[in-house]
């Protein structure tokens, strides 16, 4: 019996993400984003003059121009990292709206949110839209891996992509090999999938585990 097929990573993040993602993990990966995020026009002045900003994406993060040491609460490391890197002093939270609360609570200065149109979840503080994540329709090479045989192992790293990626892997003939940031991305998948893994944190290094323990799962 010849030996079964080594899995491809599909990535569908936006592609500057996807293509970290695939350089980090150094498998075979085939890149096909279902969302792009685009600016939107929002009251930059506000941002650049809020005494502190919250940021659940990086993707918020240039919106609200130089950090000029002002505070900024972040969902994780990596939108921590990129708010570093603009002079903001950071405080991190463990990857969850929900563990953002306390140290929203904790601030001593006013807070504003800098967010994407789509938001899983809401704080309680003032928001403001500076980017959105537009669906994409996926590659034919995307859909032809779709349709094959060989297993592709599928990360999604929200409930809204895992809709999105789903209702175009409804018909699948791959074996999938999903890998979701959370039990609420989990649940957002509802197409078949041969096995499902859940990170263990919604944070990247989490994430890179789960995802490596689904390229090396034996098959079912």
């Amino acid at each position: 019996m010849p030996p079964a097929p080594r899995p491809l990573l599909l990535l569908t993040r936006p592609r500057p993400d996807s293509e970290r993602d695939a350089a980090r993990l150094g498998h075979d990966a085939l890149i096909a984003p279902v969302l792009r995020i685009v600016p939107v026009d929002h009251d930059g002045a506000l941002l650049a003059q809020a005494h502190g900003l919250v940021f659940t994406s990086a993707h918020a993060v240039p919106s609200a121009g130089p950090g000029r040491g002002r505070p900024a609460i972040c969902v994780g490391e990596r939108t921590a990292q990129a708010a570093r890197d603009a002079g903001f002093a950071v405080t991190v939270g463990q990857g969850t709206a929900d563990s953002l609360a306390p140290l929203i609570a904790a601030c001593a200065v006013p807070l504003v949110h800098a967010h994407g149109r789509h938001l899983a979840q809401r704080l309680p503080v003032p928001g403001v839209v500076v980017y959105d994540q537009q669906p994409l329709a996926l590659t034919p090479v995307a859909r032809a891996a779709l349709m094959g045989a060989r297993p592709l192992v599928v990360p999604v790293w929200s409930p809204r992509s895992a809709r999105l990626l789903s209702a175009m892997a409804a018909g699948a003939r791959a074996p999938l090999r999903l890998v979701a940031i959370s039990a609420a991305a989990d649940a957002a998948w509802t197409a078949p999938a041969a096995l499902r893994i859940v990170a263990d944190t919604p944070s990247g290094p989490a994430m890179d585990a789960a995802i490596r323990r689904a390229l090396i799962a034996e098959p079912r």
